[in-house]
This record gives structure tokens, sequence and C-alpha cells, in this order.
């Protein structure tokens, strides 16, 4: 994967967790408050205060989350026709541990998904 790649994959990523945590909160009254800072970083804030972030790493082609239960780093694993992101120490996939995060901080279930890019 080159620079290029890697920002258009991590820019849709970003933008599909952002939609996706919307429609959360309009349909589930989770109370979200999801800013994007830079770009490159989303904070999602929860009703109880805590956070989780979300921000690409350009020069290692990684994207860290930092959530109540720990900070996680995932690599590309994917294709363009079925992309995938992997954590570098578990090898569970991003967005499957992003929903299960979110879930656990805002109190009730929380799907992400990539959209269609």
């Amino acid at each position: 994967m080159d620079d290029k790649q890697f920002y258009q994959l991590g820019s849709n990523l970003l933008q599909s967790i952002e939609v996706a945590l919307e429609a959360a909160d309009d349909q589930l009254d989770l109370d979200l408050d999801v800013e994007r800072q830079g770009g490159n970083v989303i904070n999602i804030h929860f009703r109880d205060k805590s956070v989780i972030v979300v921000n690409t790493q350009p020069p290692l082609h990684e994207i860290w989350v930092a959530a109540k239960s720990g900070g996680y780093h995932y690599r590309w694993a994917g294709t363009m026709a079925k992309p995938l992101w992997l954590d570098t120490k578990t090898g569970k996939e991003l967005l499957s541990d992003l929903s299960e995060f979110a879930s656990a901080q805002a109190g009730q279930p929380v799907k992400i998904q990539l959209i269609k890019a």
C-alpha cells in the first residue's frame, strides 16, 4: 500500500465511522458528540463523559483506537473489494472491535459498518 491508498482507505474508514455513529445517535438517542479534528482524528464523546479516539497514523499505515478498554493498532489486511483492518496483536477486525467498544461505552448496542466509497 502506498501513501495515497492509505489516505483514501483511512478517509473512507473515518467517514464511515462518523456516518454510522450519527445514525446510531439519531436512532438510539445516545447523546454522542462525534467531532473530527485535523482531518485524521475522530473524538467520540459519550454520555458518561468517556471518549473513544480513532486516528490514522500515515507514517505507519495504521489506524489507532483509544477506548476505555485500552489502546489498539490496526493494519490493512484487505483488498479494495473487501476492506479489512486487523489488530496487530489480536487479529480482530477494527469495525467489530469499535462496535464493541462503542456499545460498552454507550450502554447499548452500536453497529459500525463501512459505507460504500
